[in-house]
C-alpha cells in the first residue's frame, strides 16, 4: 500500500506483522487495498446496535446509528464516528476516481466514500466499507 502524504500512522508494523495477526482475507483488503465480493461481508445487513472498530487495529471507527440500507453489497454508514476516524484519499486504480477510505489510526483500506448519490441520510454520504475491516463491538 502506498503511505498517505502528510500522516503518520499511530499504530506500526511490519508486513511480516501484519500477515501475521491477519488471515489471508483481511489482509488482501486492510493491507492490499482489495474489496470483498458484494453480499459475502458478515455486516453488509446486520441491524445490531454496537461500535464498528478497526479489524487490523482495533480503532473506533462507525456507530450503527450511522448504518443504513443502501442495498450495494456492503456495509454503508453516512458518517464516520469522529472527524479523525479515518482519512480519505483520491483513488484512481481500475480507470475512474473514487475517494479510499483508511482507518486514521493504523492506515489500513476500509472502503471508499461516495458522494451525490441521492440517499436519504443527513450527509449524502455513503462510506461503503468492507464487512472484512470491521469489528462489530455490539451495545451493552
Amino acid at each position: 500500500m502506498e503511505p498517505v502524504v502528510g500522516a503518520t500512522p499511530k499504530v506500526v508494523r511490519s508486513e511480516e506483522e501484519w500477515r501475521a495477526q491477519l488471515n489471508p482475507a483481511e489482509y488482501a483488503v486492510l493491507r492490499q487495498a482489495g474489496t470483498e465480493r458484494p453480499w459475502t461481508g458478515e455486516y453488509t445487513e446486520t441491524k445490531t446496535e454496537g461500535v464498528y472498530e478497526c479489524r487490523a487495529c482495533g480503532a473506533e471507527l462507525f456507530r450503527s446509528d450511522t448504518k443504513f440500507d443502501s442495498h450495494c453489497g456492503w456495509p454503508s454508514f453516512f458518517s464516520p464516528l469522529a472527524g479523525d476516524a479515518v482519512l480519505l484519499r483520491e483513488d484512481r486504480t481500475l480507470g475512474m476516481k473514487r475517494v479510499e477510505v483508511l482507518c486514521a489510526t493504523c492506515h489500513s483500506h476500509l472502503g471508499h466514500v461516495f458522494e451525490g448519490e441521492g440517499y436519504p441520510t443527513p450527509t449524502d454520504q455513503r462510506y461503503c466499507i468492507n464487512s472484512v475491516s470491521l469489528k462489530l463491538v455490539p451495545s451493552e
